[in-house]
């Protein structure tokens, strides 16, 4: 803990009027000796306040409470604990030294604290980042009612937290997921087609069951009704894909499509270990990297949110051809890939499209691209120039070659999704859950 004592603006303004009576006692006497007496009694205020701030050696103490690791995207919460040892009300200013990704150089709290009180400041800071996070100390400047000086602490401890892909909502996409209320994620219904093929058990008929999975041999034995019940195939790859080229550089509310796509592998695989299927990823641009193979061992998650950790972009052009070979040679039986993209024109996608149609071959292929939800923004607005005109019809051939991708996608058997970067997670987690129910993989 470092002290440092400073003079306030209080003790030199009233320096100031001191001299200027001075000044003026040299043409009147009377004031010479005001401000003698003046200037001994400002410097007596100041003695008994530096003497007041240092009696106490540690007249402030802080608990800064930082999370273990930061989520992408999400309001993190941190809090400080002040209290104030001082025998008097103490104003003090709290000055938070952020990590420069924050770009807040003057992130000043001001408190007022009565003799031996003790207050919890609470803020929210969002990272729009993956990486290291550096907190500095706290700058704690203390005065006492006569705010002639100012003492300093320097309290906490430098800190390093690492930011990962959000984590935060985890917990919220499961309870949507999973509610025995909804077959899907959201608001959206999914209507479930047939039964999956994993048979497990055979159990007495009751009203609602399906009359078309009445087992006969086992009616004719018991003499009642029995029905084969199935559930939900388990244990299948799902592998998501994200590719790291240029175009996912685009950036939306403050964090990068990249992001976008990062934080919702992490929600997907977390709901696809939950629906006890095997959860893997890769990342790729001119080469394959960040490849964890899909498992549902207890340790998945760790695995997969350290390598999303680490994922950053070379700026180059996607390589889809070595995308298609690697997979090809490592994921040998049928699997779910969900590929984080983004294709902005019918030309960009037919380009790669060859290699979406090989894959497709053997796995079953889901592309998630974005919407440009500025260019939506410049639809709605009324033309009012020509400029404005010329803007809005460029809009909207965009749009138009989104959803001719989208159509060209279907034509080859290649699921699809169009979504708003906000929505990326949402809607993922929802057509992975159609995908499933209706035993497309």
């Amino acid at each position: 803990m470092n002290n440092t004592l400073f003079l306030n603006n209080r003790f030199f303004y009233c320096v100031s009027v001191v001299a200027t009576f001075f000044v003026i006692g040299f043409f009147a006497p009377f004031f010479f000796e005001l401000s003698k007496m003046l200037l001994f009694m400002l410097l007596i205020l100041t003695f008994i306040d530096v003497f007041i701030l240092y009696q106490t050696k540690k007249g402030i103490k802080i608990d800064r409470n930082l999370p273990e690791r930061l989520s992408n995207g999400d309001e993190n919460k941190i809090s400080i604990s002040i209290k104030n040892e001082y025998p008097f009300v103490t104003h003090l200013s709290l000055i938070e030294e952020l990590p420069y990704q924050f770009q807040k150089r003057n992130f000043i709290f001001d408190q007022d604290l009565q003799k031996k009180e003790e207050k919890t400041i609470h803020y929210d800071v969002r990272p729009t980042e993956r990486g290291v996070y550096s907190f500095g100390c706290v700058n704690v400047y203390a005065n006492s009612s006569l705010k002639l000086a100012t003492k300093k602490y320097v309290l906490g401890e430098e800190k390093e937290l690492k930011c990962y892909p959000s984590f935060l909502k985890l917990r919220e996409f499961n309870i949507k997921a999973f509610n025995s209320a909804a077959a899907s994620y959201g608001s959206k219904k999914v209507r479930r087609i047939g039964n999956s093929l994993e048979f497990e058990q055979i159990k007495e008929y009751v009203s609602g069951d399906d009359i078309r999975t009445v087992n006969w041999k086992a009616t004719a034995k018991r003499n009642h009704f029995m029905v084969n019940q199935y559930v939900e195939e388990k244990s299948q790859s799902v592998y998501t894909i994200i590719d790291k080229g240029r175009a996912m550089q685009m950036q939306f509310n403050g964090l990068s499509l990249l992001d976008y796509a990062v934080n919702a592998t992490l929600a997907i695989s977390n709901i696809i270990l939950r629906k006890q299927d095997k959860a893997g990823m890769l990342s790729f641009s001119t080469k394959l990297e960040d490849w964890v193979v899909a498992e549902r061992r207890s340790s998945q998650m760790s695995l997969i949110s350290e390598a999303l950790h680490n994922i950053k972009t070379n700026f180059s052009e996607p390589d889809f051809s070595t995308l298609y070979s690697v997979v090809k040679r490592k994921i040998t039986h049928r699997s779910l890939l969900i590929l984080f993209t983004n294709f902005e024109t019918i030309d960009g996608l037919n380009r790669q499209l060859p290699y979406l149609r090989a894959l497709a071959k053997n796995h079953l292929v889901l592309v998630v691209f974005f919407k440009n939800t500025e260019l939506d923004t410049m639809i709605d607005v009324k033309a009012a120039t020509i400029q404005e005109v010329y803007d809005s019809i460029i809009a909207e051939k965009f749009m138009y070659e989104k959803k001719r991708i989208v159509n060209e996608l279907k034509k080859y058997g290649i699921q699809s999704v169009l979504t708003k970067p906000e929505d990326l997670t949402g809607n993922s987690i929802n057509k992975y859950l159609e995908l499933k129910s209706r035993g497309l993989f």
